[in-house]
């Protein structure tokens, strides 16, 4: 029987699939869990925003105020469940599981609230398999999709170039290596989405000054020309919804990290 802490994880995360995906581990041994394992409390919390003393409050008891200094500050545990809802978003077909959540977003008068509102309005007017046939057909197709998510076809017009070369580089320097069987390049919108929302939760052991580095490196240059695409790309129904959401939002980020000069 799961624990409360495991309950409310999920339930935050949009179901078990969610988020195991989200820690980058597979389905199964999150359904094994009975309790958040020690390891995975801070990983949790960053990744639902269900704090650690719910998550594990046998080893969490008090959640002293001592220890506020180094939580993870509220906007930018925010900006990395944005990063996360990118990354799985634009990683991956949806399934009915991921629609459902879609579904339950909220969003206030805001720019990205109405793109929010947007996307689970769509999301409630698509079926799982119209929404894995239009993500084959954006991002997939027979020979190539509609469009190519990679840094280096939009800063060069080719693949595997020098924007590449950049993020590996950078991905190296942070500490991470490539996933096993992973088969896109690294300078995919999804997984340089995936780096950001692990620089914003810190879950990275990387200077603040690399989360900043890394967005005008690898995405400021490309990635809103991409979202604006996406809008606007013939087979985006559910995915013109995402498109609205990451350009917003990454207009955001880009005014946040100036106004930080």
């Amino acid at each position: 029987m799961r624990d409360e802490g495991l309950d409310l994880a999920i339930s935050a995360a949009g179901g078990v699939g969610s988020l195991a995906r989200t820690l980058g581990i597979s389905q199964p041994s999150v359904s094994n869990w009975s309790r958040v394992p020690a390891e995975r409390v801070l990983a949790v919390e960053s990744a639902t925003g269900v704090p650690r003393d719910r998550l594990r409050p046998d080893l969490y008891p008090d959640n002293p105020a001592d220890d506020a200094a180094e939580a993870i500050d509220e906007i930018d545990l925010l900006r990395a469940r944005e990063y996360d809802l990118l990354a799985h978003l634009l990683g991956r077909a949806p399934t009915a599981e991921t629609l459902e959540a879609l579904r339950g977003l909220k969003g206030d008068s805001s720019p990205l609230g109405m793109a929010h509102i947007a996307l689970a309005d769509a999301a409630a007017r698509i079926g799982p398999e119209a929404a894995s046939r239009e993500f084959f057909d954006l991002f997939i197709g027979l020979g190539r999709g509609e469009l190519l998510p990679y840094a280096s076809f939009y800063l060069t017009g080719f693949l595997h170039e020098r924007p590449l070369a950049a993020v590996r580089a950078d991905l190296t320097s942070l500490g991470l290596e490539r996933e096993d069987g992973l088969k896109d390049p690294e300078d995919h919108v999804a997984i340089l989405c995936d780096v950001m929302a692990g620089l914003a939760g810190r879950r990275f052991d990387a200077q603040e000054s690399a989360e900043r580095g890394f967005f005008e490196r690898h995405l400021k240059p490309w990635a809103p020309r991409f979202f604006a695409d996406l809008e606007i790309a013939p087979s985006s129904r559910l995915y013109r919804a995402v498109g609205a959401v990451g350009r917003t939002f990454f207009e955001i980020e880009a005014d946040a990290f100036e106004i930080g000069d």
